[in-house]
């Protein structure tokens, strides 16, 4: 065999070895851009549904927190009318007589009516030995007591406490003055309604211990209806204070 034949024999590179600039049909050495898009895409899919599970939970944990605040809210509410209304001063015969025209009205009676906030709102009005003096106050005594609901500028329905010593100018009959000033005890009122119940456990959406329909008794208890959320939920919750002490009928 001549030398140069066989000089170019010994010159040629296997395929697959280093340097090889023509690998044979079928060997890769990379992805192509197909399967670059594609594991891209399933490595999107997995961290969407990773972070969908973790966004999920946390809004849970979020919504359960909300939860807990709004009930522990509304239990401190319904706690301090309870306590209020437990306290309750009722003016008793002798010491009671109903009023003539020039009488004035008792100091201690029993106004329930519709708040100004609308006709979902009730308003109660009494007289309690439970009054909270403000702070550097050293007062104390009977307050004249007024629940009621107002439509802030947030458009947020909150419930109020009024409470002041005597003697007693914010309710002169039905006309109440309303004040930014009187403690918030619930935000995010849906309705309220007072209902009022006599000796004969006859239920009535008002109430006046003056008047000649009540034939000036106060009543024997009263049950509290709280309902607030927002517009995707609600919370309800129901409690009833029955009196020891009342003011019976006047025939």
């Amino acid at each position: 065999m001549p030398k140069n034949k066989i000089t170019e024999i010994k010159g040629k590179k296997k395929p697959g070895q280093p340097g090889n600039q023509n690998p044979e049909p079928g060997t890769r050495n990379g992805f192509t851009l197909i399967e670059i898009l594609l594991a891209i895409f399933i490595f999107a899919i997995i961290a969407t549904t990773i972070f969908g599970s973790f966004a999920s939970v946390f809004s849970t944990t979020e919504a359960i927190t909300e939860g807990m605040a709004s009930y522990q809210m509304a239990k401190n509410c319904l706690d301090r009318m309870v306590l209020d209304l437990r306290e309750i001063r009722i003016s008793m015969p002798p010491e009671y007589a109903p009023p003539d025209a020039n009488d004035k009205t008792d100091p201690y009676r029993v106004i329930g009516d519709l708040s100004s906030a609308g006709s979902s709102f009730s308003r109660l009005r009494f007289a309690s030995l439970a009054h909270l003096p403000m702070e550097g106050s050293t007062r104390d005594g009977i307050a004249e007591i007024v629940y009621y609901v107002q439509n802030t500028e947030e458009d947020n329905y909150v419930l109020r406490r009024a409470d002041s010593l005597h003697p007693y100018k914010r309710f002169e009959g039905k006309i109440f003055e309303e004040s930014t000033g009187d403690p918030i005890l619930c935000e995010g009122i849906k309705s309220l309604t007072f209902k009022y119940y006599d000796d004969e456990e006859t239920e009535s959406d008002s109430w006046d211990s003056e008047s000649l329909e009540s034939k000036y008794s106060t009543p024997r208890a009263i049950r509290i209806k709280l309902e607030f959320g927002d517009e995707f939920s609600s919370l309800f919750f129901e409690t009833m204070v029955s009196f020891p002490l009342y003011r019976e009928k006047k025939e």
